[in-house]
C-alpha cells in the first residue's frame, strides 16, 4: 500500500525517484562524454605537425643528424637532400626497386616508403655506414672481388640487403640470398654475380651451376 500522496508537498514515488535516477545518468553520461572529448582534442591539437618544418633528429650511422624538416620528408629525401648522405639512391620512389634499401634497427627498409619523422628514435644505417676505419665489409669487399656490379646505381641497396640478411643469417643458402633480394631489382642483370657475393661474403661455397643462376636472375 502506497501511503504517500502526491499532491503533498516533499512526497516522493517510485516512478519520481526512477525518473530523477535516469535524468542523473544521463546527465552524468553527457558530462563524462563533453569531457573526453574535450581532452581528445586537446591532445589531437598538441600532436599536430607541420605544415611547416619541425626539427627532426636522426640516428644515423651512429650520429644524431638534426634536420628542419616538413613532415611530408621521406627518410631518402632527408638523406640525399638535407645531408651529404648520398648512398642510397631514388631509383622507383614506388617502393618497388629497392635501390634506396636502409637498415632500420638492422631490418632492411625502402627508405623513399619511410617518412623521416617516423625514423626518428631508431638506428638507421646507410652504405656509408657500412666500412669502418676505411676498411670495407666482407659484403662490400666480395661485391668488388665479384664484379657484382655494372652501372652500380643498384648496388647499394643490394649491399644492404645482404648486410642485413647476413646480420641475422651467417650462413644463408642460395635461396635465402635470393629472397632477401627479391625486393631489389638490377635493371643491367647481375643477379649471378650478386648471388656469388653474397655467398662469399658469408663464406659458403659459390660454385653456382647454370640452373642456378637463371632461376636468380
Amino acid at each position: 500500500m502506497n501511503n504517500s500522496d502526491p499532491g503533498k508537498a516533499g512526497s516522493f514515488s517510485r516512478r519520481s525517484f526512477l525518473k530523477s535516477i535516469g535524468t542523473t545518468a544521463v546527465a552524468t553520461a553527457a558530462a563524462q562524454t563533453q569531457s573526453i572529448a574535450a581532452e581528445l582534442e586537446k591532445a589531437n591539437a598538441e600532436t599536430t605537425i607541420g605544415p611547416g618544418a619541425v626539427p627532426v633528429t636522426l640516428q644515423v650511422n651512429g650520429e644524431a643528424l638534426k634536420l628542419q624538416l616538413e613532415p611530408r620528408v621521406t627518410l631518402l629525401d632527408a638523406l640525399r637532400n638535407y645531408s651529404s648522405l648520398t648512398g642510397s639512391k631514388e631509383g622507383c620512389d614506388r617502393g618497388t626497386c629497392g635501390a634506396c634499401t636502409v637498415m632500420i634497427d638492422d631490418t632492411p627498409v625502402y627508405s623513399c616508403m619511410k617518412l623521416a619523422i617516423e625514423a626518428q628514435g631508431h638506428a638507421i644505417t646507410t652504405v656509408e655506414g657500412l666500412a669502418k676505419d676505411g676498411k670495407l665489409t666482407k659484403v662490400q669487399q666480395a661485391f668488388m672481388e665479384r664484379d657484382a656490379l655494372m652501372c652500380g646505381y643498384c648496388t647499394p641497396g643490394f649491399v644492404m640487403s645482404v648486410s642485413a640478411l647476413l646480420k641475422k643469417n651467417f650462413r644463408p643458402t642460395a635461396d635465402e640470398v635470393r629472397h632477401a633480394c627479391v625486393g631489389n631489382i638490377c635493371r643491367c642483370g647481375t643477379y649471378p654475380r650478386i648471388m656469388e657475393a653474397a655467398l662469399q661474403a658469408a663464406g659458403v661455397a659459390t660454385a653456382m651451376n647454370k640452373t642456378e643462376v637463371i632461376t636468380y636472375g
